[in-house]
């Protein structure tokens, strides 16, 4: 499998966590276009597109989940500010 197709795949496969929905399937087309559809058979829920518009496109179906930040972190982050010329 190239690159281009696992970095697909993980956007689906995020979509499908994110949404609850494991019936999400992505198809290419010959000239190297995704498009997603909600199950095998089903009518695409987008056109074919190029690799980095379909990725934004999956990834803007369902929000992502927002990034855990640890006490640590903060502190961090916050001494990072303080020595800051």
């Amino acid at each position: 499998m190239s690159g281009r197709a696992t970095r697909a795949t993980a956007a689906v496969d995020r979509l499908k966590k994110r949404s609850g929905n494991n019936r999400y399937s992505m198809s290419r087309t010959g000239s190297g276009h995704y498009f997603l559809s909600e199950g095998a058979g089903e009518p695409p829920l987008c056109a074919p597109l190029e690799l980095d518009d379909f990725v934004a496109f999956v990834n803007g179906i369902a929000p992502a989940a927002p990034k855990r930040v640890s006490k640590l972190d903060v502190a961090f982050e916050k001494q990072l500010v303080k020595k800051a010329p």
